[in-house]
C-alpha cells in the first residue's frame, strides 16, 4: 500500500517545487483547504440525503408500528366479529390515528374491502394497495397512489387465536408530509454545513502553519518508514501481522502476532529460519515467500489460519505480508458439528436401512450391521424367543435367544447367532430388559456384574480389546422385545453419556420395524395354518391315478389358491384345482367355503359342468349376502373340474375362468387341450361346457394356478412356455420329481403369489378286474344274473361275499325292471371296493323309504343300503346308474395296477360287454 502512495508523493513534490513560488507547505494548506470544502460539501449532501431516509424510514417504521399496535389491540377481534365492524372501528381508528401521527389508519376484510377509512365516502370500497404477503402472515410496507395522494403505508395481519388472518391493518403517511420535516431539517442541515466548513478552514490553517514549522528539519526517507510501519500495524491490528523480506528476515511483528507465535521482543531483523519455539512448516511457509489462503498451522496448542501474500507490487519492496488468525476454538466446534453431522448421518442411514422387509432375524441383522464401524466394532441383537414366533415377549430375560451378530471382525469371542440364554439379574442385559432403561458400561474389565454370567467367555472378550458395552432395551408399544448390545474395541474411545442417547435413538427406530415384522409373521403364521387347515392334509386312496402336488403361500400373505382330489363310485377321481382373486384371511376363508361345496356337490356324482352350474351359484349368493362392510364379495374366482375314469380312460372337465391343464403324452409331447373357457364363478348367465379325452395309460395332467406362469416380468405366453419345456420329454418321471423341477424352472426364490400344482398320472384298470352284462327287461333273467355273479365272484376268490352281493343285485335288477325302461346294464368291478352297478335308461330317481307291516314292496333299498358300505346314483346322457361298494378285506385287495411303460401302448379294450342268456 505503501508504493502508490509514495509514488503520487515524489510527483506531488516535483510539481509543487517546480513552481518555486510557494512552499511545500503552503501548497499541502490550499490542498487541505480545498479538501475540507469538498468533504464538508460532500457532508451537507451526504447530511441532506441520509435525513431523507431517515425521514421515510422513519415514515415507514412509524406506519408499521402502528398498524401492528392497532392489529393487536384488545377488542379488534370482537369488533370483527360484530355485524357491522365499521361502526366500532371507525371511531378507534380515527383516534388512534390522531394520536400516533400518522395520516390514516384503515381496517380491512381479507378481500380488502375497507371497514375504516379517514375518508368516510372510501369506507365499503376495495383497499389500494398489496395484501397478498399479509394474508400470508407477513408485513408488507409499499408507496403507493391512495385515495389521500402518494402514501406510504404499512399492512399487517391481524389474526385469531388459532393463528389464522381473519383482517388487515393499513397505516400510514402521505408522501408530502414526510418531505416537509425534510424541508424544516434542511436549513439546520445547511447552516450546520456552514459552520463546520469555517471551522475545519480555520483549523486547517493553523495544522498547515504548525506543519510548515516542523517539516524543515524532517528527512523524506524517514517520514516514508514512518508513514509504512504506521499504515501496516493501523490496518492489521484484529489480527497478527509479520512483514518479512525477500531474504528471510522479519522486517515487522505485531503485538497479536508476538503472543501467537511467542516470539521474543528483539525478533525483528532476525531470520526467520533461526526463530526458536517456531513450527517447521510455518517455518519453511513464512521463508516460501508462496501465496496461501485460511491455511491451518500449528504453533504450540494453537491451530492458526494463515494467509500470505506478496508486497513487490508496483515495483516496491519484495517481501510478504502474513496475517494469522487463532483457530483453536473455531476448530472445536466445528469438530463438534462433523460429530453431530456424522450421528444424524448415522440416524438417516438407519432409517433407510433397517426394516426393509417383515422379516425379525432379518430386520435384527440391519439392526446390527448399520452402526458398524461408525458407532461401535461389534453389534449384537437378542430377542425374547417368543418374538421369534410372533408371540409376546416374557416380562424377564430368559428364553433370549441371539437373534443377530455383527463386527467389524469374523474371529470375535461373542456369542454365536441361534444361542439361547437365561440372563442372571446382575447382567446389563437383565438389568434392561426388567427396566426399559438403557446400561451403559463403560470399563468392562474393571465391571463385575456382567462377568457372572458366563466368565470365560467374559475373559476372553476383554482380552480381544472390548472395553466398553451399552445395552440399550428393544421398545415397542410400552413391550419390551429384546436388547441390542453395543461394544468397543481398541478403535473407538469408551462409550459415554452421549453415546447413550445416539443408541437409544437408534433402537427405538428399529424397535418399530422389529415389532411390526413380529405381528406380521404371527398373523402369516395364523393365515397360513388356516389356509394349510382348509387345503387336503394327504392324498386318498385310490388306484385310478399317481398323485402329487406342491402348494407354495405367496410370501406377503396367504391367498385363495386351492386343490382336491376327491374319489368317487367306480373307481373315478375327480380332480379340482381353483383360485380366490386376492390375498389375506378373506381369501382363505373363501377357498375353504369353495373346496367344501365342491366337495358336497361332487357326493352328488354331478357331471364337471352341472358342478360349476351350481357352484356358480353358490358364489353368486355369497356375494349377494355379503355385505360391503363384511366382507369384499368372491370376485374373480376360477375353478377347473374333471373326472377320470380308469375303466374307459375318459377325461372328461370343464373350466370357469381357469387356465387348461397341461397334458404329457407317453411319447413325451406336452399339450394344453382346448376346453371351452367359462366365466369365472359369480357372474353368472352364461353356461358352462365339458371336453372329453382319452387318456393313453401313462398320460400326466398337470392342473395348476396363475401364480406358477404368471410374472410382472413376462408374459403369459411365456408362461406356457416355459411349462413347456419343463414337461417335454419327461413322460417316466415321477409325478414328484415332476412337481419338483416344474417349480424350480418357473419359479423365483421369493415368488409373489402363491402356487397350487397338482400332478396326477394315468393308471387304467387291467379288464381282468371287470365284468359286465346286458340284461334283458324279464324277471326271470334275475336269476340267471345271480349265477353268473357268483361265478365271477368265485372266479376273483371272492366266494364269499357272494350271497351279500346276489342280493344286492337282484333288489337293483328288479328294480330296474319294474320301473324303468331298458336297456339294462350290469358291471361289477374289483377295485379297492367290489362295486356293481346296474345301469338303466330311466332318470327316475330311486328313493330309500320305510314300509309299513302290511305294506307288500318298498323294502328293497333298504336292504341295499342295509346291506352294502355306500350305495348311490348317478345320472347319464341314456339315464342313471344305481350302484353299491363292499369293502373287502386287505388281504383281498388287488394291488395297485403299476404304471404303464412309456414305450408300451395302451391296452386295447377287450370286446363289448356279455349279454345274459
Amino acid at each position: 500500500m505503501a508504493n502508490p502512495f509514495a509514488r503520487f508523493r515524489h510527483l506531488s513534490v516535483k510539481r509543487l517545487l517546480g513552481k518555486g513560488t510557494r512552499s511545500v507547505a503552503g501548497q499541502v494548506l490550499v490542498f487541505q483547504v480545498a479538501l475540507v470544502v469538498l468533504l464538508v460539501a460532500c457532508g451537507v449532501i451526504a447530511l441532506i440525503l441520509q435525513s431523507e431516509r431517515d425521514n421515510s424510514a422513519e415514515a415507514r417504521r412509524r406506519s408499521t408500528a402502528v398498524a401492528q399496535t392497532f392489529a393487536h389491540s384488545p377488542g379488534v377481534l370482537a369488533a370483527l366479529q360484530t355485524p357491522d365492524p365499521s361502526k366500532i372501528l371507525q371511531p378507534l381508528t380515527e383516534a388512534a390515528r390522531r394520536a400516533a401521527g400518522v395520516d390514516f389508519i384503515v381496517v380491512m376484510d381479507t378481500e380488502g374491502i375497507r371497514y375504516t377509512h379517514p375518508l368516510p365516502d372510501r369506507i365499503g370500497k376495495r383497499f389500494v394497495g398489496e395484501i397478498g404477503p399479509p394474508l400470508a402472515g407477513k408485513a408488507y410496507v409499499e408507496s403507493v397512489d391512495g385515495p389521500l395522494g402518494r402514501e406510504v403505508q404499512a399492512t399487517v395481519p391481524i389474526e385469531n387465536a388459532g393463528s389464522q388472518v381473519v383482517a388487515l391493518v393499513s397505516a400510514g403517511m402521505k408522501v408530502e408530509n414526510v418531505e416537509s420535516q425534510l424541508s424544516r431539517q434542511l436549513p439546520i442541515i445547511l447552516g450546520a454545513g456552514a459552520g463546520a466548513l469555517v471551522l475545519s478552514t480555520g483549523v486547517t490553517a493553523l495544522v498547515g502553519k504548525r506543519l510548515r514549522r516542523q517539516t524543515h528539519s524532517l528527512a523524506p526517507d524517514e517520514m516514508t518508514l514512518m508513514y509504512e510501519h504506521h499504515d501496516t500495524v493501523l490496518h492489521s491490528v484484529r489480527e497478527g501481522v509479520l512483514i518479512v523480506a525477500a531474504d528471510g528476515r522479519l522486517m515487522l511483528a505485531n503485538d497479536e502476532a508476538r503472543r501467537l507465535l511467542e516470539l521474543p521482543a528483539d525478533v525483528e531483523g532476525q531470520l526467520v529460519s533461526r526463530l526458536p519455539g517456531l513450527d517447521p512448516e510455518m517455518k519453511a511457509l513464512l521463508t516460501s515467500g508462496r501465496e496461501a489462503t485460511d491455511e491451518v498451522h500449528l504453533a504450540g496448542e494453537r491451530l492458526l489460519a494463515v494467509n500470505q501474500r506478496p508486497t513487490d507490487f508496483e515495483g516496491g519492496l519484495e517481501g510478504t505480508v502474513v496475517t494469522l488468525r487463532d483457530s483453536t476454538e473455531l476448530q472445536a466446534v466445528t469438530g463438534r458439528a462433523e460429530v453431530a453431522r456424522e450421528r444424524l448421518r448415522l440416524l438417516y442411514d438407519a432409517g433407510l436401512r433397517i426394516g426393509t422387509t417383515l422379516d425379525v432375524l432379518r430386520t435384527a441383522d440391519e439392526l446390527a450391521r448399520v452402526p458398524i464401524p461408525r458407532f461401535a466394532d461389534f453389534v449384537t441383537v437378542d430377542l425374547a424367543d417368543a418374538v421369534l414366533h410372533g408371540e409376546e415377549p416374557a416380562p424377564t430375560a430368559t428364553d433370549m435367544r441371539r437373534a443377530a451378530v455383527s463386527g467389524i471382525q469374523d474371529d470375535h469371542p461373542l456369542s454365536e447367532q441361534g444361542r439361547l440364554f437365561d440372563y442372571l439379574p446382575s447382567t446389563p442385559q437383565a438389568r434392561g430388559y426388567g427396566s426399559g432403561r438403557s446400561q451403559l458400561v463403560s470399563d468392562l474389565p474393571t465391571a463385575t456384574g456382567w462377568r457372572v454370567q458366563d466368565p470365560e467367555r467374559a475373559k476372553a472378550i476383554i482380552d480381544h480389546g472390548i472395553h466398553s458395552l451399552i445395552s440399550a432395551p428393544i421398545q415397542a408399544r410400552g413391550v419390551v422385545l429384546g436388547m441390542a448390545n453395543f461394544w468397543r474395541a481398541h478403535q473407538h474411545e469408551r462409550f459415554d453419556e452421549e453415546d447413550l442417547s445416539l443408541a437409544e435413538e437408534l433402537v427405538a427406530r428399529a424397535a418399530i420395524s422389529i415389532d411390526n415384522a413380529r405381528r406380521y409373521t404371527r398373523e402369516h403364521a395364523l393365515a397360513v395354518t388356516l389356509q394349510r387347515s382348509l387345503l387336503p392334509q394327504a392324498m386318498p386312496e385310490q388306484n385310478a391315478l399317481d398323485i402329487a402336488y406342491r402348494y407354495l403361500p405367496a410370501q406377503s400373505g396367504v391367498g385363495g389358491d386351492w386343490f382336491d382330489v376327491i374319489p368317487l363310485p367306480g373307481s373315478r377321481v375327480a380332480l379340482a384345482v381353483g383360485d380366490v382373486v386376492g390375498h389375506g384371511l378373506h381369501a382363505a376363508a373363501t377357498m375353504g367355503r369353495l373346496r367344501t361345496a365342491v366337495h358336497n356337490f361332487s357326493a352328488l356324482d354331478l357331471p364337471p359342468d352341472e358342478l360349476l352350474s351350481h357352484l356358480d351359484d353358490l358364489v353368486g349368493r355369497i356375494d349377494q349376502n355379503e355385505t360391503a362392510e363384511s366382507a369384499a364379495g368372491v370376485v374373480g374366482a376360477t375353478c377347473l373340474y374333471g373326472i377320470y375314469d380308469p375303466v374307459t380312460r375318459h377325461y372328461v372337465m370343464a373350466r370357469a375362468g381357469h387356465l387348461a391343464p397341461a397334458l404329457v403324452q407317453p411319447d413325451g409331447t406336452v399339450t394344453f387341450p382346448d376346453v371351452p373357457a367359462g366365466p369365472p364363478l359369480g357372474l353368472g348367465g352364461m353356461p358352462f361346457q365339458t371336453a372329453e379325452l382319452c387318456l393313453a395309460e401313462g398320460t400326466q395332467l398337470v392342473l395348476y394356478t396363475d401364480g406358477l406362469i404368471e410374472d410382472r416380468r413376462r408374459d403369459l405366453d411365456v408362461g406356457m412356455e416355459l411349462l413347456r419345456d419343463a414337461l417335454t420329454g419327461h413322460s417316466g418321471r415321477p409325478p414328484e420329481e415332476t412337481c419338483q423341477d416344474v417349480l424350480d424352472s418357473l419359479l423365483p426364490d421369493r415368488p409373489k403369489d402363491d402356487v397350487a400344482l397338482l400332478v396326477a398320472r394315468t393308471r387304467v384298470l387291467p379288464r381282468d378286474r371287470i365284468a359286465d352284462w346286458d340284461v334283458p327287461a324279464d324277471p326271470a333273467a334275475v336269476s340267471g344274473m345271480r349265477d353268473a355273479v357268483s361265478r365271477q365272484l368265485e372266479a376273483w376268490g371272492l366266494s364269499e361275499f357272494g350271497f351279500t352281493m346276489e342280493l344286492i343285485l337282484s333288489e337293483l335288477i328288479t328294480n330296474a325292471i319294474r320301473y324303468s325302461a331298458g336297456p339294462i346294464h350290469v358291471r361289477l368291478i374289483r377295485d379297492r371296493t367290489l362295486i356293481c352297478e346296474v345301469a338303466d335308461g330311466s332318470s327316475t330317481s330311486p328313493h330309500l323309504r320305510y314300509a309299513a307291516t302290511m305294506d307288500e314292496g318298498g323294502r328293497g333299498l333298504f336292504l341295499v343300503s342295509q346291506m352294502a358300505e355306500r350305495w348311490g346314483t348317478r345320472y347319464t346322457p341314456q339315464g342313471k346308474v344305481i350302484w353299491a361298494e363292499q369293502t373287502l378285506p386287505e388281504v383281498s385287495r388287488p394291488p395297485a395296477p403299476p404304471p404303464a411303460d412309456a414305450d408300451t401302448p395302451p391296452e386295447e379294450e377287450a370286446a363289448g360287454p356279455k349279454t345274459l342268456t
